[in-house]
């Protein structure tokens, strides 16, 4: 029987990692044999055909990013890294994978390091990642000891040395080129693009990026096949997903469903409900950088196209649910005081203008707010635009604001009429 959640199917009921012995038992590195026997383009129009699209947030197709590696073999040597530093409030689905099943995550970096030609892989891991860290650690060792790391992988001429760097910590190395600067033991700030990572990234080198569960659904549709993958999915985007609910559910949690189910399905079936007397007012869809879906968007698919009609985006895929028993000005507040102080300040409008959208709502909450205070925070929103911005954590920032403007606005209004929190 074909699996039908490849993810996490291997994983145990106790908690403890899935050995290597147990992984190859139930059919781990056979994708990777298939691999070697395939040309590197071969592998490339593979993941190419299953619709693969980056789990990371941006939902970039995984094939497509990597045929922009360079070719020619004078460009050597080339990188490839996965990005662990998890640090997106609300989001936790790529510690799972890792704690739970680290071979998955190991194969899917060979695989893709053959495809673009990298010797040497990299996994940058979130510092307070640190039972992550080790696991993950003990099963590069075990993968080197059993040949599947190192030279000659399994008889072939292709090899690769794959290292764990960890982060010093900060929601900036989401950004890519950030990644790429912290690891080579610079400040993490973005650098100016072009030119991209496929052609100059770290050490100015061609370099593949990708997220964990990006990389987790490699191995499977090598050893089964592009049409299988896109088999597992809802809509046109391939696979599973990794949904996620926290915040104000009975059950918060992690799940592996295909790819576009319901933001309903995962709320109500899955997370339980909201708690017994509250009524759901919103969820952001894909982490706290999201904007706020509500009741009448929850039968969408919850995919990387079908959001964007709701003004939203599928994100990370784990939703951060809001009731009646919460000030979604607080929400607000809290999400700001975050994301203003992991700005890197590399540009002007995130290092100001971020700090100032925390203190007005900071004065909202303590019942001083005025009036035209709501009209700042929606210039600001107006104001902090991808294009206006150096990166996106900006942007991404007050895409939640915008949207609990626009569909809370009564309770901003109330903050200001009535002097105080309506929840304090």
């Amino acid at each position: 029987m074909i699996e039908d959640k490849p993810l996490t199917s291997r994983m145990r009921s106790d908690g403890r990692a899935v050995s290597l012995q147990e992984y190859v038992a139930a059919g781990g590195y056979q994708g990777l044999r298939a691999a070697l026997q395939l040309s590197r383009h071969q592998v490339i129009e593979q993941v190419a055909h299953s619709n693969l699209k980056g789990r990371g947030g941006a939902g970039f197709p995984t094939a497509k990013k990597w045929g922009l590696i360079p070719t020619d073999l004078a460009r050597q040597p080339r990188y490839f890294v996965v990005n662990a530093d998890e640090m997106e409030p609300g989001t936790m689905k790529d510690r799972l994978l890792m704690e739970g099943d680290p071979h998955q995550l190991i194969e899917g970096m060979i695989i893709g390091s053959y495809a673009v030609y990298a010797s040497v892989a990299y996994l940058f891991i979130r510092g307070e990642y640190r039972q992550s860290n080790e696991v993950m650690k003990q099963a590069i060792a075990e993968a080197y000891q059993a040949g599947y790391l190192g030279q000659k992988i399994l008889g072939s001429d292709f090899g690769l040395d794959l290292h764990v760097h960890t982060s010093a910590g900060r929601y900036m190395c989401g950004e890519e080129t950030a990644t790429l600067n912290a690891l080579e033991g610079k400040r993490a700030i973005p650098r100016f693009k072009p030119p991209h990572p496929p052609v100059v990234g770290v050490w100015g080198k061609p370099t593949a990026f990708n997220n964990v569960e990006t990389i987790c659904c490699v191995p499977h549709i090598l050893r089964e096949g592009a049409h299988y993958f896109r088999s597992l999915s809802r809509t046109e985007d391939g696979g599973t997903k990794i949904y996620g609910a926290s915040g104000r559910v009975k059950t918060p949690g992690l799940w592996e469903l295909p790819m576009g189910t319901s933001a309903r399905e995962i709320i109500f079936e899955h997370a339980g409900g909201v708690p017994d007397g509250c009524r759901f007012r919103g969820c952001l869809p894909g982490g706290a950088s999201t904007a706020f879906l509500l009741e009448d968007h929850l039968d969408a698919p919850m995919d990387f196209m079908s959001l964007q009609a709701h003004g939203s985006r599928l994100g990370t895929g784990t939703l951060v649910v809001l009731d009646d028993t919460v000030c979604p000005v607080g929400m607000m507040l809290s999400l700001e005081i975050f994301f203003a102080r992991e700005s890197c300040g590399w540009c002007t409008p995130c290092r100001e203008g971020l700090p100032w959208i925390a203190a007005m709502l900071e004065a909202l909450e303590k019942g001083q707010g005025r009036q035209e205070d709501l009209h700042i925070l929606q210039e600001h929103c107006d104001l902090l635009l991808l294009g206006r911005t150096f990166c996106a954590l900006a942007p991404g920032a007050v895409d939640p604001l915008r949207s609990a403007l626009k569909y809370f606005h009564d309770d901003f209004r109330r903050h200001v009429i009535n002097r105080r929190c309506p929840w304090s």
